[in-house]
């Protein structure tokens, strides 16, 4: 096996600061201040606001995401092979970001043209912001596998991460939908452009944050950088636990994806609740998420991640369960089940990006290769892809069962289309996932204590 230098080895394991944990959570803050509005909003903004039929938006969703993940592959190895005195990704995320934040606001913006010439907008716009996203996000994500290579704090940086990222999306959740009204003034385009504008600005400050006060720690061997794409490709698809941690993610998305965008419509169609109850009900679910991300490292300094993360899995189905069966008439019950189910759901999320950096050490020592950016660049393909199949499958099961955008009164099969989007769908999704980790994914405390014991040994 590869041995390091002593004072490189323990450069690589050396303990993080308080601030640059700080520093690395302001970077996801920064993603979810316009990934957050992405996720939860974008279909209602199509189909309610911009004018898009749940057809559309559906297929729109998925030839878009297709496509746009193809790219991130490429651009994953491209970074791994440019080395500067900013490392290999804290550079790319720095030069993209005003052009990210840009490319939100001229998604959502609402031109005056007719129907056709609306979907075309739609269509180039969110490719555009696709793209642009993945070019900041990719040198983010990459960053958490270089950031340290001691285990505890591998995961307590992706803790701090989702604290980062559940404080920005609680500030959209709380304050989207009423700054809407408050700069639209009764127009909810004119609303979402200035809303989106201010969320801009604040992620721009975020992402500087996080470049200026973060560094990567572990540095790549000569021989590694500028190899060709194909050359890298060839050999981590020979790493096996990647294949499986990317598929891990894709599985992992689908619940978050799903019950993230229909969430909304619950809210509304479900609940009866008007635009305040609306943003209140969503805010206590990312206050929840944000509570879970916290207890992450109370379970996994006591278990192995993997147990833990197989344990969240079957709560949440069981919870998801519950909450179907649940009438909708009783919303305190409700309320509490949505709660909890929010907490056990995101004490999962460090976890499964921490395994990122994992299976990029599992890499090196079986292959002798480290490719950060194609490892992270790969999780963010399957992602993308998820994203594309949540927000398509929302939209196909919108429109097979009838929801008619701002109708007060939604059919009992519009209803029953929403309910399972919000529960059993995401509970087949997490079975799946707990069965591909239990007898695929083999990175256990042990197995990693291995690894970094054989990859940092001292000469």
């Amino acid at each position: 096996m590869s041995e390091r230098m002593s004072a490189q080895g323990q450069a690589a394991v050396s303990k993080l600061s308080f601030l640059e944990k700080c520093g690395f959570g302001a970077g996801d803050a920064a993603c979810n201040m316009l990934f957050n509005p992405i996720t939860m909003f974008l279909s209602f903004f199509y189909t309610d606001i911009f004018g898009l039929a749940p057809a559309v938006v559906a297929t729109m969703f998925l030839v878009v995401r297709m496509f746009d993940a193809f790219f991130d592959p490429i651009y994953g190895a491209w970074m791994d092979n440019r080395n500067s005195k900013y490392g290999r990704y804290r550079k790319w995320m720095a030069i993209f970001t005003i052009p990210f934040a840009i490319s939100c606001l001229i998604m959502f913006y609402t031109p005056d043209v007719g129907p056709t010439a609306k979907i075309i907008y739609a269509f180039a716009t969110y490719l555009l912001l696709s793209i642009l996203y993945s070019c900041v996000n990719i040198p983010y994500c990459s960053l958490g596998g270089v950031i340290t290579a001691d285990p505890v704090d591998r995961v307590s940086s992706q803790k701090f991460r989702f604290i980062g990222a559940g404080l920005a999306s609680l500030f959209c959740t709380f304050t989207l939908l009423p700054l809407v009204g408050y700069f639209g003034g009764g127009d909810r385009a004119t609303g979402f452009f200035y809303t989106i504008s201010l969320f801009a600005v604040i992620a721009v400050f975020l992402f500087f944050f996080c470049f200026f006060y973060t560094r990567e720690r572990i540095q790549p061997r000569p021989e590694e950088v500028g190899e060709p794409f194909l050359a890298s490709f060839k050999k981590i698809i020979h790493n096996d636990q990647w294949l499986v941690s990317i598929s891990l993610m894709f599985l992992d998305c689908i619940p978050s994806f799903v019950r993230g965008a229909v969430s909304i419509y619950f809210a509304k169609y479900v609940l009866g609740f008007d635009d305040i109850a609306a943003s209140m009900f969503l805010t206590l679910g990312i206050c929840a998420n944000i509570v879970g991300a916290y207890l992450t490292s109370v379970f996994t300094n006591r278990f192995c991640k993997v147990t833990v993360y197989k344990a969240v899995k079957i709560v949440c189905i069981v919870l998801s369960l519950i909450l179907f069966l649940i009438p909708s008439n009783q919303v305190a019950l409700i309320y509490i089940v949505f709660i909890v189910l929010s907490v056990i759901h995101q004490i999962a999320a460090p976890i499964i990006w921490s395994f990122i950096g994992d299976v990029d050490d599992y890499g090196e020592w079986k292959l002798h290769q480290r490719a950060s950016g194609l490892c992270a660049s790969g999780h963010l393909f399957t992602l993308k892809v998820a994203l594309a199949v949540g927000g398509a499958l929302v939209g196909a099961v919108l429109s097979y069962t009838g929801y008619e955008a701002n109708i007060a009164e939604q059919t009992d099969f519009a209803i029953s289309g929403i309910y399972a989007l919000m529960t059993w769908i995401p509970a087949i999704g997490y079975f799946v996932t707990f069965a591909v980790t239990h007898f695929f994914y083999k990175l256990n405390r042990s197995m990693m204590a291995r690894i970094s014991k054989d990859i940092y040994a001292q000469a």
